[in-house]
């Protein structure tokens, strides 16, 4: 271990004498005369562990000096022990509130001295060993929080990927509706109806969850999930039912835990409300206005958006501007037209999404339509 280096600051040549003597044959001892040399000198790496400090010099007093050493984030936290001949408890006082940890009184008693010394030079070695230890824990408490973080978010597209395997929708649907939620999140959040519930916090947790809004697709038979024609009636009240799986599926996971999860809560909002429409003629609940909640109004602008420029079995892809045509013509009906507005606002945004993600594949189209889950 290194010896602990101690600056002595005093006016006095015979007390830097008698300080010097006394210390160096334990410690490093670097000496000043003045207060900006001693300024100088704690500013000088390494930095001293401890400051003997003289309150009573001429031009810069010690007080000043202390004040000096406390407002440079470089030496703020030095300790240092005040000497002076004044006996008077106002200047003890002073000296302590404006940070000294310690006050000797001179004539210095040499025994004093070396154990006050040693006091805080240990207390200083503990500390630092102690913000060492703290630095070193809050990183290894960020590493693994990013870990569980890059795990939560692999296993939900993991999840989410399974599900559109089993679809006949190919291709990069996940990223760009997840882009599209986040970044009509943000630009929402500047609106009256919307700044309350989308914090920083929320728009990311609505972001994260985005990925899952189809799960609930894990449930539906081949013969209708696969079925590259029209749906019949039956079929369809079939296919409908994927909301309401995701959802049940989502709250099962959550019981699992024994605990709230948070992103999960927006989860299954998005999985169960995503196809409810403004006016109240979606599905599963036919929620309308308000009631639907605002994370599923977010995902239905961003999975009709998408249905509607990609290309499925059942469909050729439309370009944005018929896209915007037709989700226009939706506004009160299918979209929040507050929410619809601003996703039209920033309609080249979303289309560079859409450009950065394309499908991988372009399926054939078949004779025959069918109708859009």
């Amino acid at each position: 271990m290194p010896q602990p280096t101690i600056l002595i600051v005093d006016d006095n040549p015979e007390n830097l004498t008698l300080l010097g003597e006394l210390l160096r044959d334990r410690y490093k001892v670097r000496a000043a005369n003045s207060g900006p040399r001693a300024l100088q000198l704690a500013g000088q790496a390494p930095l001293p562990d401890l400051i003997l400090l003289d309150i009573m010099m001429p031009g810069m007093s010690g007080f000043e000096v202390l004040e000096q050493l406390r407002l440079d984030d470089q030496t703020r936290d030095i300790p240092v022990i005040i000497t002076t001949a004044m006996s008077g408890t106002d200047d003890e006082q002073h000296g302590l509130v404006l940070g000294a940890v310690d006050y000797l009184t001179k004539p210095l008693k040499p025994a004093i001295v070396l154990a006050r010394v040693h006091t805080h030079l240990e207390l200083k070695r503990a500390r630092d060993r102690l913000q060492r230890d703290n630095a070193s824990l809050e990183a290894e408490i960020a590493r693994r929080m990013r870990e569980n973080q890059v795990i939560q978010d692999v296993t939900i597209r993991a999840l989410a990927r399974l599900a559109e395997t089993r679809d006949n929708e190919t291709g990069n649907h996940i990223l760009r509706t997840q882009e599209y939620v986040e970044t009509l999140a943000r630009r929402a959040c500047t609106h009256p109806r919307f700044a309350a519930a989308l914090g920083e916090h929320a728009i990311a947790l609505i972001a994260k969850s985005a990925p899952l809004h189809d799960i609930g697709k894990v449930g539906i038979p081949d013969h209708v999930l696969l079925k590259p024609g029209k749906l019949t009636p039956d079929e369809w009240e079939v296919m409908k039912t994927h909301a309401r799986l995701g959802a049940e599926a989502i709250a099962r996971a959550v019981e699992d835990t024994h605990q709230p999860v948070e992103f999960l809560a927006y989860a299954r909002q998005i999985a169960l409300h995503h196809h409810e429409r403004w006016d109240g003629s979606g599905y599963p609940e036919a929620l309308a206005g308000d009631a639907i909640p605002l994370a599923a109004r977010l995902m239905a602008l961003a999975d009709v958006f998408d249905a509607l420029i990609s290309r499925r079995v059942y469909k050729a892809p439309m370009t944005p501007a018929e896209a915007v045509a037709i989700m226009s013509a939706q506004r009160g009906l299918h979209f929040d037209p507050d929410l619809l507005d601003i996703f039209l606002a920033g309609i080249d945004a979303f289309c560079a999404i859409a450009r950065r993600y394309p499908d991988e594949a372009a399926p054939e189209l078949p004779v025959g339509q069918r109708q859009a889950a």
